[in-house]
């Protein structure tokens, strides 16, 4: 027999008239046949609900199309149920980096399985950074997933001192705010491409490091050092401005004109990488033949490039699942610690 032969006529009657005026409370309390109490200890967590009660509470709720007023519920639970994914980014770099898609799309899922919403704030500016704390201070948020952070940024600061959960993708841009993080290992995976490259029998390995401004622009650089040490050419090393093609094209280009006599070079991220291959391309250099190219990321253009791009592997998906579970731990009250995620050696045609 299905759910809806087996409700008894005059509950489907209330339903049908809660469906075209607009359903309450009351109504879905006359529907299940208990209590308004009842329908609102459901509402809050069903503690102290029996399992038939909150089985006929839930029919209701779908009977009647009745859909929580999650404005006042805050009211009572305290909880926004809205996390805020704040990116210290230009909008334009919000859908060039695939990286970015991958921990938006990943975090907004995962939250949303935990009947949690995501609202996407870009903080790349004085008064983008005002309104975060603005919306933040409002309550409107129980807590913040800051991604891609940048030295001299007060943001990190401000939200420390607004006493909001936060959670940082990356390692923040000041220790002293002791916030915890996810982040994969930049200088773990740096030293594993630039390794690599190595055995690969090249003498002149250079490197178009990220901005040093972001923890994975110095962590990169740092591990590409570790593995080099005295054996870094004079002039191999290129800062691009940001993790972005054209930057990588521009800093290729230089360091093309600093260390013509380069015969690899480890990339800081994929993008980046892009934009080198088409600075050696233009300037008549094959891949892999006269230059080795590593990058980092293991983006999804990674396998798109000219020659395909060897690489490194960040675990994306994992490290958007672990800032939810670090950040919801917050949020609930309880301790939480930083957390390194392994990185991996991806190899193709291009290394």
């Amino acid at each position: 027999m299905s759910d809806e032969a087996s409700v008894h006529p005059k509950s489907r009657g209330a339903a049908r008239r809660a469906q075209r005026r607009g359903p309450t409370m009351e109504d879905v309390a006359e529907v299940a046949g208990v209590s308004r109490g009842t329908v609102s200890r459901v509402l809050n967590g069903a503690h102290h609900v029996s399992a038939e009660s909150l089985a006929a509470v839930e029919a209701a709720m779908q009977q009647t199309g009745y859909v929580v007023n999650q404005s006042a519920r805050s009211l009572v639970t305290r909880r926004a149920d809205a996390v805020a994914f704040v990116l210290s980014e230009p909008h334009e770099r919000l859908f060039e980096d695939p990286v970015f898609d991958v921990l938006l799309r990943s975090c907004t899922q995962i939250l949303g399985e935990q009947d949690c919403s995501l609202v996407l704030m870009l903080a790349s500016t004085a008064q983008e950074r005002a309104r975060v704390m603005r919306f933040v201070r409002g309550g409107h948020v129980d807590g913040v997933l800051l991604v891609s952070t940048h030295h001299g940024d007060p943001l990190a600061a401000e939200l420390d001192e607004a006493s909001v959960p936060v959670v940082v993708c990356g390692r923040p841009p000041n220790p002293a705010l002791r916030m915890p993080y996810v982040t994969a290992d930049d200088r773990g995976g740096a030293r594993l491409i630039t390794e690599h490259l190595l055995q690969q029998g090249r003498s002149c390995i250079a490197t178009v490091a990220g901005p040093q401004d972001t923890a994975g622009g110095a962590e990169r650089l740092a591990g590409y050092r570790d593995v080099l040490g005295e054996r870094t050419p004079e002039h191999g090393i290129a800062r691009a401005r940001d993790f972005s093609i054209a930057a990588g094209h521009q800093a290729m280009t230089q360091l093309l004109t600093d260390c013509p006599q380069l015969d690899a070079v480890f990339v800081a991220s994929d993008l980046l990488a892009v934009g080198a291959l088409e600075a050696l391309a233009d300037a008549g250099h094959r891949v892999p033949e006269d230059v080795l190219v590593g990058g980092f990321d293991d983006s999804v253009i990674a396998a798109a490039t000219h020659p395909p791009l060897t690489t490194v592997r960040q675990p994306l998906d994992q490290v958007a699942a672990e800032l939810v579970e670090v950040l919801m731990q917050l949020i609930a009250g309880r301790p939480a610690s930083s957390r390194v995620l392994p990185t991996t050696l991806v190899r193709r045609r291009s290394a």
